[in-house]
This record gives C-alpha cells, structure tokens and sequence, in this order.
C-alpha cells in the first residue's frame, strides 16, 4: 500500500471508466460493496476526510491503516476510526509489516491499537505483506505464520492477508500454506478478475485501483470490492444490530 504505492503500483493504475467498465461486466446486479483504503498520504496538510460524504457516495466499507513496524501509529487513525464509525461505514484496519523485525511485537501493538475487532461495523485484521525485510522465502513464511497466528490470538478473528501477485509468487515462492485465509489482492491490470496466486481458490477483496477518487477524499485514492467469498457483507462486518444493510 505504501512502498508499492510510489514504484510498481503507479503505472499499472486504472482509470475509472476501465473500472466502472469492469463492474458493469463481472459483479452481480446487485452492487458489490465497495470502499476506499486510507492511511496519512489522504491526510495532506492535515486534511479531514469527510467519512459522511463518503458513505453518501455509495460506499460501505474502508480499511484504514492502523500500524508499521514496532513504532509506527498512523496519526489520523483514531480520528478516521470514530468518523467512520459515525458515518455507519465498516471498518478495517491494517498493520503494515517490516519483516525484518520481530512478528509477534509487531501483532500486539496492532492489537493494542486496533482498539477492538469484534464490534459493530469491525471487519477482521489485515495483514498487509509487500516487503521483505531482506528475508528469503523460507524466512518470510515462517514470519508471516507466527504473525498471523499470534494476532488471531490477540483480536480473535481470522485475519486477512493483503499482498500482490507479484510479490507472492517470488517474495513467498508462491507458497499455498496460508490459502486458508481470506485474501485482499491488488492487480490493477483491467482484467476481468484479478490474478489470485498461492493456492487461494478465489479472493475477498481486490484492490482495483491506487488513483480513485471519491468525494470527501482529497487526492487520488486506493478502491477496492468485496467479493462475497466470505458470505454476506453484512455478517462479515458484524453489522447486524446497526441500522445497516
């Protein structure tokens, strides 16, 4: 999300007419859920996203970065957290890896920060995998196995792992351990479907574009579409009992 963002991810970006184009001829009648990713690059000069006029826009969901590394809290996090919340739009939330640091550490201060993932609106932890750390195959995949296991333990849901094709198939050797888990899956090609590697049979969400734009949003913006593949939208993110649909 943010290291690709300035180097492979900004020229295979789509525009939005390929992309209404590609809902048109492959999501069902009824409209797919949809919803931005955000981190501080949507907060230039301390811009407020406008979460109300996000949702009025027709979307359902955003994941929001949470943490980095051991350190890092996106400052804008609890703010995007409570607005959004407020706006009736499901949450996800993001802990970007630097394998080259402990994992465990790294998925208890998500967990801290996440500040709960078992509520209304809450979708489950995402893992955002799209750098080594100067790790080989065999490394990264014991890495992303003790993270994954160790924040399902903390928040008490099945993570999701985000990542790309290209990355998974040379960073993780295409391994196909971790098909279990939901996958979020950017491929910005305008093919029909995104490429799906590691042994996952389908995705959840796919990362379609990293220059949308959406009101309420300054700037150029990631969208993504949720799939189904974890049954309906409103179950997955616990909005039974919110007013939501």
């Amino acid at each position: 999300m943010d290291i690709w963002r300035s180097t492979t991810r900004r020229g295979a970006a789509l525009s939005l007419i390929t992309l209404s184009g590609i809902f048109a001829a492959t999501l069902p009648a009824t409209a797919a859920p949809t919803g931005p990713d955000v981190s501080s690059w949507q907060h230039t000069d301390a811009t407020v996203i406008d979460w109300f006029a996000v949702k009025r826009s027709g979307h359902d969901f955003a994941m929001v970065k949470a943490t980095e590394g051991l350190s890092y809290v996106n400052p804008y996090f609890v703010p995007d957290s409570l607005l959004m919340r407020a706006a009736g739009m499901a949450r996800g939330t993001y802990h970007y890896a630097r394998p080259n640091l402990p994992p465990e550490p790294q998925a208890a201060l998500y967990a801290v920060v996440a500040l709960g993932q078992n509520g209304p609106l809450d979708l489950p932890p995402v893992l955002d995998l799209e750098n080594t750390g100067g790790l080989g195959p065999a490394a990264l995949i014991d890495w992303t196995r003790r993270y994954l296991n160790t924040v399902e333990m903390l928040t008490g849901r099945v993570p999701i792992v985000y990542t790309y094709p290209n990355f998974w198939r040379t960073a993780m050797a295409d391994t196909d351990e971790f098909a279990e888990y939901p996958l979020w899956i950017a491929d910005y090609r305008g093919n029909p479907q995104p490429e799906v590697p590691g042994g996952w049979s389908t995705w959840t969400f796919w990362q379609t574009t990293d220059s949308g734009t959406i009101p309420g949003i300054a700037g150029r913006v990631d969208l993504n579409v949720y799939s189904g593949a974890q049954g309906s939208f409103a179950g997955y993110a616990n909005m039974s009992g919110t007013g939501s649909g």
